[in-house]
């Protein structure tokens, strides 16, 4: 998704109504239509400051502009997943980072997969994140270094996740999270969108962007 220096320029000085008028009727950026009513639908506000003015436009997936991703190459979004796109999200991907599909992220939620050695702060402890899919990410929680957790973990607002909960399917929360509730795991919906993006790339085109651009 990134813009040439002259096309960049062009986007700047053009009229913002202007342009939020002519993109969506281009090919190139049909995303903005496809991926309106999904729940990380990619606005053109988004866009514009991502890869106009600048911001994190080393990400390949929408990210608001007050979010901090670090090493977007190491982490890896599934189909509507967007660590950053709710204000005030810091992902930090010294580690890899995996999130399922249709994990939702809201604001100001913390995720890390490296830590500072208690004995040397200038050497980092790193350990792999996995988020499955379907998962909720509560407001203001934080996932630290090492973590698992299974397809349908509801973590909830202001938790503090230092274990794993590869099982899935339940409700944590707390500091240090504890499992709250067990769900059931056949009332749980699998929705899918009618149009599937992992982020800015349509799914079918995720593998070969994958595994030329990304270390996960």
């Amino acid at each position: 998704m990134k813009l040439s220096r002259w096309l960049r320029y062009f986007f700047l000085v053009a009229p913002n109504f202007i342009l939020k008028r002519v993109l969506p009727k281009i090919s190139h950026f049909r995303f903005f239509n496809e991926t309106a009513n999904t729940q990380t639908p990619i606005t053109f506000d988004i866009w514009y400051h991502q890869f106009v003015e600048g911001k994190n436009t080393a990400a390949y997936w929408p990210i608001h502009p007050t979010s901090t991703v670090s090493n977007p190459k190491n982490i890896y979004c599934g189909i509507e997943t967007c660590p950053g796109y709710s204000p005030g999200n810091y992902i930090q991907a010294i580690g890899k980072i995996y999130i399922g599909d249709y994990t939702q992220i809201a604001p100001n939620v913390g995720i890390i997969s490296a830590n500072h050695d208690l004995y040397d702060n200038s050497k980092h402890i790193i350990k792999d994140v996995y988020i499955g899919k379907y998962c909720w990410l509560g407001m203001g929680c934080i996932i630290l270094p090492g973590v698992v957790l299974g397809d349908y973990t509801i973590v909830a607002a202001g938790a503090v996740v230092t274990k794993s909960f590869e099982e899935g399917y339940c409700i944590i929360g707390g500091n240090p999270a504890k499992k709250i509730k067990t769900l059931e795991k056949e009332r749980c919906i699998f929705h899918r969108s009618s149009f599937e993006y992992n982020g800015y790339i349509p799914h079918i085109q995720f593998d070969a962007y994958r595994k030329k651009y990304l270390e996960v």
